[in-house]
């Protein structure tokens, strides 16, 4: 029979009914690290596979698969972790709400967009990995409004809202951003391939300070690194990051290929391998010091 100091010691779900996301708070938030997980999402409703013409493992294909199990040693630690639900097939929580698709969306001409999203990953994306397309049409400017406020706002209303609690509580926010990259991502690269990439949009997003701790972290543990190549950060670390107000995010790539089979879409022989070393990395970044001086970055 459980105690009430047992419940005390228990993280806390702050989810509420909310299909968006996952919020959970350890038992006690230890330095003000926050760890998430935008595209491990994979809740997939039933009027969304009744419009898509895809099965659902190869919607999964662009999924960052079991990145949500492999960040709860974070929570365990004493950082606060949030994840995605719903698919990013779906609508992608690391783009901008204006990343608009005209070939996903029925926008009218005319409208401002991005590279990215012209490739078909914008906040609503036209394709999976392999360009594949989603749907056989784009939809409606109106639904396209619909997911957005209903599943991209109110994951980003829960991130704000811990970014500016950490800032009150310990003078400063770390916001680690887990993605997994596939293997193909980095095999046209010289040398020996990266098995984690950490980007900090080239020293934007995240003070040196903290990247190289981060960094330092990531090699202890056995991971070949590479900084900011071939992904140096998106959405998330382009609008959170500013490390002169002592907000720091840094995007952490893990390669698929460490714990990962891909076309069962289960996790590999490799998985409690990796799954070990990146506890090892994220325990101990969720315990960094409190100390907001020791990452602060001087405003220009």
């Amino acid at each position: 029979m459980e105690s009430a100091s047992d419940n005390a010691n228990m993280p806390r779900d702050d989810s509420g009914d909310n299909f968006s996301h996952v919020l959970q708070r350890p038992a006690e938030w230890a330095s003000g690290v926050i760890v998430c997980s935008p595209h491990s999402g994979r809740e997939f409703p039933d009027w969304f596979l009744a419009e898509t013409c895809l099965d659902v493992a190869t919607l999964r294909s662009s999924e960052d698969a079991f990145m949500d199990r492999l960040i709860r040693p974070a929570l365990a630690a004493g950082a606060v972790t949030l994840t995605a639900r719903l698919p990013r097939s779906i609508v992608d929580v690391n783009r901008s709400a204006s990343e608009i698709d005209p070939g996903a969306v029925i926008c009218g001409g005319n409208r401002p967009t991005t590279p990215r999203a012209l490739a078909g990953l914008g906040v609503i994306p036209r394709v999976v990995s392999g360009a594949r397309p989603i749907r056989r049409g784009p939809i409606t400017l109106a639904e396209a409004r619909r997911r957005i406020d209903t599943y991209w706002r109110p994951y980003h209303a829960a991130l704000r809202e811990v970014i500016d609690e950490a800032l009150e509580r310990f003078g400063r926010a770390i916001v680690i951003d887990m993605h997994s990259m596939p293997h193909e991502a980095i095999s046209h690269l010289t040398g020996p391939l990266p098995q984690a990439v950490i980007g900090d949009r080239h020293g934007i997003s995240c003070g040196l300070a903290l990247r190289d701790t981060l960094a330092t972290l990531m090699r202890d543990a056995g991971f070949r690194l590479r900084i900011n190549s071939p992904f140096s950060g998106a959405y998330v670390a382009t609008a959170y990051g500013r490390p002169t107000q002592n907000v720091h995010v840094a995007q952490i790539e893990i390669d698929r290929n460490l714990y990962l089979d891909p076309v069962r879409m289960r996790p590999s022989d490799g998985y409690d391998d990796c799954a070990a070393r990146l506890a090892q990395v994220l325990s101990q970044a969720a315990q960094l010091p409190c100390d907001p001086d020791r990452f602060r970055v001087a405003a220009e």
